[in-house]
């Protein structure tokens, strides 16, 4: 089964809707590991603080199978697709690799391109797979890392107290 990383976000009501997020992909996924939890200023527009995290897992969804379950999940969780593309959310999930793929699959550009050059998911995906290697870059998370955080126009990140699972929220 491949391994598949996914990052995820929040900033409207962002600890219920990570446990409704954590809950529902703990039962989607094999293998379940989650990162520390950071806190990061919005990106593209002015609004509140986002707490973001990445989710490893193996799975034998196909990449087309897996986008439409994390869309369920969303919605599932509150997220409506109206308003601007960069804006507030109660939850997003976004593949970020699927095993080796490397292209378009399915309408999913893999691996994502924003775990090269945003913080908020560079960071979170380095402390859980850290040695692993980018399909296209060939480098390893900790070292794309540590020239992320080089980068004076990287986002700051926050570690923030977050516990899972809590009984007490969710969805």
């Amino acid at each position: 089964m491949p391994r598949v990383y996914l990052g995820i976000g929040s900033n409207i009501d962002p600890n219920q809707h990570l446990h409704c997020a954590l809950n529902s992909l703990a039962k989607a996924l094999t293998n379940f590991v989650f990162s520390p939890v950071y806190e990061s200023e919005a990106v593209g527009f002015v609004g509140d603080n986002f707490l973001n995290l990445v989710v490893g897992g193996e799975t034998e969804l196909p990449v087309g199978e897996l986008r439409d379950l994390l869309r369920d999940i969303e919605s599932g969780c509150g997220r409506t697709r109206e308003g601007p593309k960069f804006g507030s959310r109660t939850l997003d999930i976004d593949i970020l690799t699927y095993g080796d793929l490397k292209g378009e699959v399915d309408g999913v550009e893999l691996p994502r391109p924003e775990v090269l050059d945003a913080s908020y998911v560079l960071g979170p995906l380095a402390d859980i797979a850290g040695e692993e290697l980018h399909p296209v870059s060939g480098r390893t998370y900790a070292s794309l890392w540590e020239l992320e955080k080089q980068n004076e126009k990287t986002t700051p990140l926050t570690r923030v107290d977050f516990s899972w699972p809590d009984k007490n929220k969710g969805c």
